[in-house]
């Protein structure tokens, strides 16, 4: 595929995603701006516009772009707030909300280093000013925090953890898949002071979190 074929393909993914989410504009733009064909391996290419996981290697999978819509609407950024994402993978998911919220505002954390390394020279090549570090979410980027919001692209197991939550500030927003027995839900917390609000957006299927 060349470059118009890719355009028309994320042209097509798009309207598919109207026809059957309730998603914003804003988000949907953002899914049609990233060339998601630049994120995956050059064996899965041919499928970037497919709407549905991919393997991205290291035991890892880029998430379908109607989760990445979906998430990216349940986070309610606007531009120029400053998110922190936990679980870089390819990059994806952190370019789609970087077209979003504008350059230099997102924050991802990857524990796989040569994921981190990856994804770091993908978004630089592509013009996305995103930072990545290799580390555990429950650590990295201490010193950037607080955030406007945060989500897991990773499935927490029993509840997002308190380190990430408490990172977020007050009417902040957090977004995770949780692994609740055998099953998993995503989940948006909305921080308050002294707690959070708890809302369940239905059953989920996401990597675990290491």
């Amino acid at each position: 595929m060349n470059d118009a074929d890719h355009a028309a393909a994320r042209r097509e993914l798009v309207n598919a995603l109207r026809d059957r989410l309730d998603a914003s504009e804003r988000t949907l733009s953002a899914i049609r701006a990233v060339p998601r064909h630049e994120f995956v391996p050059a064996s899965q290419r041919a499928a970037a516009y497919d709407d549905r996981p991919l393997p991205i290697g290291h035991d890892q999978t880029v998430s379908a772009p109607h989760m990445v819509a979906v998430m990216t609407d349940l986070l309610g950024v606007e531009r120029g707030d400053r998110v922190f994402e936990v679980g870089t993978g390819c990059g994806y998911h952190a370019a789609v909300v970087a077209e979003v919220v504008g350059p230099g505002n997102v924050f991802s954390a990857e524990r796989v280093p040569e994921l981190a390394a990856a994804a770091r020279e993908r978004l630089d090549r592509l013009g996305y000013d995103v930072t990545v570090a290799a580390a555990d979410g429950r650590e990295a980027f201490d010193d950037e925090a607080p955030f406007d919001a945060a989500y897991l692209t990773c499935a927490a197991p029993g509840s997002i953890p308190d380190e990430i939550v408490d990172r977020v500030l007050p009417g902040g927003r957090v977004v995770a898949p949780v692994r609740e027995g055998g099953r998993q839900r995503l989940v948006r917390l909305t921080v308050r002071e002294g707690g959070t609000d708890r809302e369940d957006h239905g059953g989920v299927r996401f990597v675990p979190m290491r």
